[in-house]
This record gives structure tokens, C-alpha cells and sequence, in this order.
């Protein structure tokens, strides 16, 4: 398969001259494994954790097992499943201040792996997210198609290998269920965990409503929430929060809920392909949360956790993206048309009205234009492929 370079390449090195150990963390088959030995695997011994004999030895003889690595970078894959070792990393790391880039891991699960690292390699190890292929990532030709970006997705192997693209996303779905969750939670009845799943994928893009999702699936508050975590852990969803300040209105407080690589929402909701996806009921939902994602993999691709936020008042106001952007908040409509006019960027005449010229700059109007065009109050009407790099060069 086609190696694709990835913009967290930059990042990724600039770390590895400033930390003794970096971690790239993401979602199982997002190319971190192979990010590493294509750009740093030359010069670098590797271990995966999926071998139940690395993974054996890593845990009865830690000292042992890190005594292989005498010199240059080793990559560990998979550092999850061996949490034990980070401490005796940590020794090394300590005996030896000085070494830059000499650990190189990756993981797959957020919370646990997270606890653990930051217990265990606090202010030795920088942590970077390597998300499934942005849009930019991809050749020229294939970035300006809504279609296909939503059908496909961004996972590397049904990106490049569509013809695969169905039994892809049906086993990735039912190894993530059968492998990944049961390591998080104590899920005894899988049928109702599958359940779940569905009723969140059917969510997409919507504020979550817990108590609405419990009664759906026969299932407890507390369960919703550990369950939300999670999917969360393992990159299924993403949550985006809610602006609390309330600019003189009241607002709703509750996360809107997106499957965080569109494809695999498009599989859960069955949709039958990829043209009724953008044309049927979860069109608009279904290319919102496009944009949301690629927002996401803009800001992880620089290095930076997201910062990102949705504004909606009780009296029907909505923004679908704010960014804090130089010093204010840039407010976002999404729309998945290709015809965008004045009555699309009212929302965000609204909202500078209500927030105040101090705290919210001119905003965008994201949807399916091949050029931006200025649209009017000083607001820009931005093609949606465009608009993660438009943001980046802002961020840097």
C-alpha cells in the first residue's frame, strides 16, 4: 500500500530533539506503526506489544527486556498493553537525561494509557496524535470530493484500497467491539453494547441526551457514561463541548456527539452508498461532522490538542464550531451546500451581535464551493477542503 506522508512528520521530529521518549497515540490502524518506520525505522530497533511473547517477556523481566536496546531509537508498539514497563523506563530515561528521541511508543487507548504515562514519564515524554488521513494528507485529486471523503473515510487502508472499503469497516467495527472495549470495560452483554453503539452512530452529530440514550437502550445512566468514555478512549467518537459563556442568553451545556472518521459512521447507520449518504436524512449531519473531524486532525497534526467548542442558546441560536483564534473566537456554519448565500451566514451575524466585536471576529461559512468568496458583514464563504489548512496557517 501507498506510504502517504503525514503533517505530524514536523511535530514528530521536533519533538524527538527536545524529549527523551515520544508517544504518538491514536486510533488502532491510523499509521502510527508505520509513520515511525517509514520516516524513523531506518535507525530504529522495533517491538510490538500485539506479540503475546514481547509482551510476556516485557513483564517478567523488564530490565532484561529493555537491555536489548543499546543504541539508537527503539520503537515499543503498542505500549498499552505492557503499563508495568513504563517505570523501568523511566530509570533509563533518568539514568541518561541527555538522550533525545531514544524511546519512541505508541498506543491505542487514550484514559488508561494517558493515567499511566503522565504518572510514569511526567516532563520526559511528549505526546502527539496521529488522527486517520486528513484531507490535505491525500493526493491533489482526491481532496475536493464531500462524497467519497464521507464514504471512505480516513483510515488508511480503505482510503487507498476502496475496493475493500465494506469488509474493512464491518471487521474494524466488530475487532474494535470484541478487543478494544472489553480492555476498557467489563461489557458482559456484547448484543446490548452493539446496541449502543448503533444509537450513538445514530446520534451523530446531535447534543447528547444520556437519559434519552439509556431508556433507548435499556441501560443505566452511569452505564451511558462509562460506555461515552469509552468510545471515547478508543477515538470511535469525539464529544464536542458546548461555549459555557452565555453572552446575556441561556445555553444549552450538554456535548454534541460525532463518530470521529465518517466512514465508519456512514457503516453504522447503514447507508447504502456513498451518494445517498450526502443526499439522504443524515446528509447535513453526516458532512457537519466532516468538517468537525478534519478540524480535529488540523490541530493534532500541529502538535496541539483541540481546543474547539459549539455555541446554542435555548432560543434556537447555533453556531456549529467556535475556535479561539487569535485573541477571539471564530464562529463556524457548516452547510453542505454548494449554493451559499446571505441567509447562511445570518447565525453569524447573531452571534458577533451577541458575544460583542471584542470577543468574536468575522466568521465562515464551511460548505461544498470549489474557491472562497466574501460573503456579506465581512464574513468568507470557505470550501470545506480548504478550511483545515486555512486554520492551520493561522494556528502556527
Amino acid at each position: 500500500m501507498t506510504f502517504l506522508p503525514r503533517r505530524l512528520l514536523g511535530p514528530l521530529l521536533a519533538a524527538s530533539e527536545a524529549f527523551p521518549a515520544i508517544l504518538v497515540t491514536g486510533p488502532r490502524q491510523s499509521g502510527k506503526t508505520t509513520l515511525l518506520r517509514e520516516e524513523l525505522g531506518d535507525t530504529s530497533a522495533y517491538v510490538s506489544f500485539d506479540d503475546p511473547l514481547e509482551r510476556d517477556f516485557a513483564r517478567r523481566d523488564p530490565q532484561g527486556f529493555l537491555d536489548r536496546f543499546t543504541a539508537g531509537p527503539a520503537i515499543l508498539d503498542e505500549v498499552q498493553y505492557v503499563p508495568e514497563l513504563l517505570q523501568y523506563l523511566k530509570i533509563r530515561i533518568d539514568r541518561d537525561r541527555q538522550a533525545r528521541g531514544r524511546w519512541l511508543l505508541t498506543g491505542s487507548q487514550q484514559f488508561g494509557l494517558m493515567a499511566n504515562v503522565t504518572e510514569s514519564l511526567a516532563g520526559r515524554v511528549a505526546i502527539l496524535e496521529l488522527l486517520p488521513l486528513a484531507v490535505d494528507e491525500l493526493p491533489e485529486n482526491e481532496r475536493g470530493d464531500a462524497e467519497r471523503a464521507i464514504w471512505l473515510g480516513g483510515y488508511p487502508e480503505p482510503r487507498l484500497r476502496p475496493e475493500v472499503r465494506d469488509l474493512w469497516m464491518r471487521s474494524y467495527i466488530s475487532t474494535y467491539v470484541e478487543r478494544d472495549v472489553r480492555q476498557l470495560q467489563n461489557v458482559q452483554d456484547l448484543r446490548t453494547f452493539e446496541t449502543f453503539v448503533s444509537l450513538c452512530a445514530a446520534r451523530h452529530g446531535q447534543v447528547l441526551n444520556m437519559a434519552a440514550v439509556s431508556r433507548e437502550a435499556g441501560i443505566s445512566q452511569p452505564t451511558v457514561k462509562s460506555w461515552i468514555g469509552a468510545l471515547e478512549a478508543t477515538y470511535l467518537v469525539w464529544l464536542l463541548p458546548p461555549y459555557f459563556k452565555s453572552f446575556g442568553k441561556r445555553v444549552v451545556r450538554s456535548p454534541k456527539l460525532y463518530l470521529l472518521d465518517p466512514g465508519l459512521a456512514c457503516t453504522l447507520t447503514r447507508q447504502p452508498s456513498a451518494a445517498a449518504a450526502l443526499a439522504g436524512a443524515m446528509g447535513g449531519a453526516l458532512f457537519e461532522g466532516l468538517v468537525v473531524g478534519e478540524t480535529v486532525k488540523a490541530l493534532a497534526n500541529l502538535g496541539m490538542r483541540p481546543e474547539l467548542y459549539y455555541w446554542r442558546s435555548h432560543d434556537g441560536l447555533e453556531i456549529d464550531l467556535l475556535v479561539p483564534l487569535q485573541g477571539k473566537l471564530l464562529p463556524v456554519e457548516i452547510k453542505s451546500t454548494a449554493t451559499p448565500t446571505s441567509r447562511h451566514a445570518q447565525p453569524l451575524d447573531r452571534f458577533r451581535v451577541a458575544a460583542g466585536d471584542d470577543s468574536a471576529g468575522h466568521g465562515l461559512v464551511v460548505c461544498r464551493i470549489p474557491e472562497p468568496r466574501p460573503l456579506p458583514n465581512g464574513h468568507l464563504a470557505m470550501p470545506w477542503s480548504q478550511f483545515p489548512g486555512w486554520l492551520r496557517e493561522r494556528l502556527r
